[in-house]
């Protein structure tokens, strides 16, 4: 379930199949211009009674309008074609997993993968977080992380680990070939039996890491600014 005007809004925009949309009979006149908007595309929406959105609502100030979309789940075949993508074998927080995925949408990655104990890309809390993220990137779910490792290492996809010391610094890697940025578990860090092509490790000041969302954010935009320079 997506809701809010904004998450409704970018899966309009995205062409993502809405089954239905609900909107409070007392919601806001941006709410409600929402739900006309989806109308006007051939969505069923349904008016909800006064004061029955503040108790659908999943945070808490309910924005009046919801809507109920439906997403594929994708198998491995996913990963054909990668030109850029993140893999997080183990994201448990849905804060982070949203940043993740809007930082990979934003950066310009095709696809985000989430390891089968990471936490559910469309738990509401994730789809928020993702500002609407989710609806424009490919998510490939519950493969197990070395089955994933495997297959892109298989089809040339450099597989770079983030990991806190030890690495290469960012700009030293070339991110222009089709790459994998694959980051580890908030606080466990990074999987050593995975296989990786080579490790990468973020300069810092006056910290030992990261969290593990804006390591990949800065990682995604190096490989960006790289693919710039490149056009």
């Amino acid at each position: 379930m997506c809701e809010g005007p904004r998450l409704i809004s970018a899966a309009l925009d995205q062409g993502v199949p809405l089954i239905e949309v609900f909107v409070g009979a007392d919601a806001s006149v941006t709410a409600k211009s929402v739900a006309d908007r989806a109308e006007r595309s051939g969505i069923d929406v349904r008016v909800l009674a006064p004061g029955v959105a503040a108790k659908v609502g999943a945070t808490t100030t309910p924005q009046g309008v919801f809507g109920i979309a439906w997403r594929p789940r994708l198998g491995i075949a996913a990963l054909a074609g990668v030109d850029l993508c993140v893999v997080a074998p183990l994201i448990t927080d849905p804060g982070n997993a949203g940043t993740l995925i809007r930082s990979a949408a934003a950066a310009g990655a095709s696809l985000i993968v989430l390891g089968p104990r990471s936490v559910d890309a469309y738990n509401p809390k994730v789809v928020r977080a993702s500002a609407g993220a989710c609806f424009a990137v490919k998510i490939l779910e519950g493969v197990p992380a070395m089955e994933v490792m495997e297959a892109l290492g298989d089809a040339g996809v450099r597989r770079v680990g983030a990991v806190a010391s030890g690495g290469s610094a960012p700009e030293e890697i070339d991110l222009r070939v089709p790459s994998a940025i694959v980051v580890g578990h908030e606080v466990a860090g990074l999987d050593s039996d995975l296989p990786v092509d080579e490790l990468v490790t973020i300069p810092m000041h006056s910290t030992e890491s990261m969290n593990v969302a804006m390591a990949a954010t800065v990682l995604l935009y190096e490989a960006a600014r790289q693919r710039r320079v490149r056009s």
